[in-house]
C-alpha cells in the first residue's frame, strides 16, 4: 500500500515476517567514547537506577555516556579524565585518536563474528548523544567542524553486512545531542529537557534520517530517547515503510517538547525495546530485549571478564526471550580501533555455537500456547513452536536417564527427538505429565532441545 504521513495510514502497517522470524541481532556502540573508555558504575540500568536518579547520572554505568559524565561536578569522569589526560584536553581532542584508531578496522572480520554469532542482522550506533557521526553527511555538524569519522563506517559496514546476507539497521540519537547543549543532564528534569529544541535542529536530525534511508538503505530504524519537536515524525515513518514495506521501527520517537505545529502524538512503533530487561510473560506485541553483554552499551575497559555474560547464561537468558515473542538485540562495544573485546566474542560465539545444534527451536519459531515450564526434579523449561513442531528447552542438564514433563499431554502417535542426536527417545504418557528417555553420556550444554513431532 501507499502509506501516507497521517496516524490511521501509518498504523495500518504489520511487523513482517522476517522480523518475527530473525530473533538475533547485533547492537553496534562505537564513537568517541570508545577512546576513553571509562565507566564507573558496575550496575545494570535497573540495578543503577535503585540507587537515585542524580547518583545513576553521576556514576553512569553507560562508557557511551562519558561526555556527560564528564560535565558533572565531581563525578568519577571528571576525575578520571583529569588524571588521564589532564585540565586542557577537551572531548572533541578524541576526534584525531579516534580518526586514527579507525584506520586499523576490517568490516568484513566484523561481520563475519556477527554470522557465526548466528545473528539475523545488525543495528549500528550512527549518532549516539555526543553528536560525533559515523558517516560524512551532507548535513555536517553546524556546531562543530570537521566532527565525524573520517571512514564512512555506516557505509562499509553497511555494505558489509549485506554482503554476508545479514540485514541492517541504523540507531540515531534524536531527542539528545550534547554538541548542541552545554549543559549535562543530572536529574529527572534535566533528563526531559536537555535535548535541543530549535528548528535548525529538527531540520538536521530530519536531514540525517532521510539521508541515512536514501543513501544506505536500512531496514530498521532505530531512533533513541525521542525526537525534536515542529516536525511530523510519521512523514518520517511512510517515506520509509514506501521504500521498505517489510521495514520496522521502533518505540522511542516520543516528542517531549512543546511543539507549535500541530502534529499527531507519535503512538506508533513496530516493536518495544526494553533495556536490560526481560518479560514475565509471552507479549501479544512484539518486543526486542536490548542490552550489552557487560554493563555498559559502548567499550568501558574497567569491565573485567566477571563483569561480562558468560555463554551460558547468554543462550539461557535468549531462549526466555525468544519463547515469550521477543528478539534480542545483543549489543557489541568495539574498542577504538574496531576490536571486538575477547570476552564479547566469547560470548556470542558461545551461542553462535549453540545455535548451530538448535537453531531450527530459534529462528522461524513462535510462542507456544505458554512459554514456561518444569520437570518434576524442578528443570526450568521453555516452549517455541514451528508448523506442527513443538521444542521444549530444557534450561539445565538432567541428572539421570529420564525426564518428566509436567503438565503436558501428547498424542500416541507423536514423536521425540534430541536435537543433535540421532533417532526418536522413547516416552510414555503418565497421566498429565510425560516421561523421555535420555539418550546416555549427554554432552555438556547450557540449554538440550526436545523436538516434538
Amino acid at each position: 500500500m501507499n502509506y501516507t504521513s497521517e496516524k490511521d495510514s501509518i498504523k495500518n502497517h504489520q511487523v513482517p515476517k522476517w522480523f518475527h522470524d530473525a530473533k538475533l541481532g547485533i547492537f553496534i556502540h562505537w564513537g568517541l567514547f570508545s577512546v576513553p573508555a571509562f565507566a564507573v558504575g558496575k550496575f545494570d540500568l535497573g540495578e543503577s537506577m535503585k540507587r537515585g536518579i542524580e547518583e545513576h547520572f553521576k556514576n553512569n554505568p553507560y562508557a557511551e555516556w562519558y561526555l556527560n559524565s564528564l560535565r558533572i561536578a565531581g563525578s568519577p569522569t571528571q576525575k578520571f579524565h583529569k588524571e588521564n589526560y589532564g585540565d586542557n584536553f577537551s572531548y572533541d581532542d578524541f576526534v584525531p585518536i579516534f580518526n586514527d584508531e579507525i584506520k586499523k578496522w576490517n568490516p568484513d572480520e566484523m561481520v563475519d563474528l556477527f554470522k557465526r554469532a548466528g545473528a539475523k542482522y545488525a543495528v549500528l550506533v550512527t549518532k549516539h548523544h555526543d553528536g560525533f557521526l559515523l558517516w560524512p553527511s551532507k548535513h555536517p555538524n553546524p556546531k562543530k567542524e570537521g566532527y565525524h569519522a573520517r571512514r564512512n563506517i555506516v557505509g562499509e559496514l553497511s555494505k558489509a553486512v549485506k554482503k554476508k546476507g545479514l540485514k541492517m539497521g541504523f540507531y540515531y540519537s534524536g531527542a539528545l545531542d550534547w554538541s548542541w547543549t552545554p549543559n549535562p543532564i543530572k536529574d529527572g528534569k534535566s533528563f526531559l529537557t536537555n535535548g535541543p529544541s530549535e528548528i535548525e535542529y529538527t531540520h538536521y536530525a530530519n536531514n540525517h534520517w532521510y539521508e541515512l534511508i536514501d543513501d544506505y538503505d536500512p531496514i530498521i530504524l532505530w531512533n533513541d530517547i525521542g525526537y525534536p519537536p515542529n516536525t511530523n515524525v510519521y512523514e518520517i515513518f511512510a517515506y520509509f515503510y514506501n521504500k521498505h514495506p517489510d521495514g520496522v521501527i521502533n518505540d522511542r520517537w516520543r516528542q517531549y517538547h512543546k511543539s507549535e505545529i500541530k502534529h499527531p502524538k507519535v503512538k506508533h512503533w513496530d516493536f518495544t525495546t526494553p533495556e536490560y530487561a526481560m518479560m514475565p510473560n509471552i507479549t501479544d506485541y512484539k518486543w526486542e530485549s536490548t542490552r550489552g553483554i557487560g554493563y555498559s552499551f559502548g567499550y568501558n575497559k574497567m569491565e573485567d571478564d566477571d563483569d561480562y555474560l558468560n555463554s551460558e547464561k547468554l543462550i539461557r537468558m535468549f531462549i526466555d526471550i525468544v519463547s515469550k515473542n521477543g528478539n534480542l538485540l545483543l549489543n557489541v562495544g568495539p574498542m577504538a580501533d574496531g576490536t571486538i573485546p575477547e570476552p564479547q566474542k566469547k560470548a556470542i560465539l558461545g551461542l553462535g555455537k549453540w545455535l548451530d545444534l538448535n537453531n531450527e527451536a530459534i529462528f522461524g519459531t513462535r510462542p507456544w500456547k505458554r512459554a514456561e515450564g518444569k520437570t518434576i526434579d524442578d528443570i526450568d523449561l521453555r516452549f517455541t513452536k514451528k508448523n506442527d513442531e513443538l521444542y521444549i528447552h530444557l534450561l539445565d542438564k538432567p541428572q539421570g536417564n529420564t525426564i518428566t514433563i509436567l503438565s503436558l499431554n501428547l498424542a500416541e502417535s507423536k514423536k521425540i527427538q534430541l536435537l543433535g542426536d540421532k533417532g526418536n527417545l522413547k516416552w510414555k504418557q503418565d497421566g498429565e505429565n510425560i516421561v523421555v528417555s535420555l539418550p546416555e553420556d549427554l554432552s555438556e550444554s547450557a540449554a538440550y532441545v526436545l523436538k516434538i513431532f
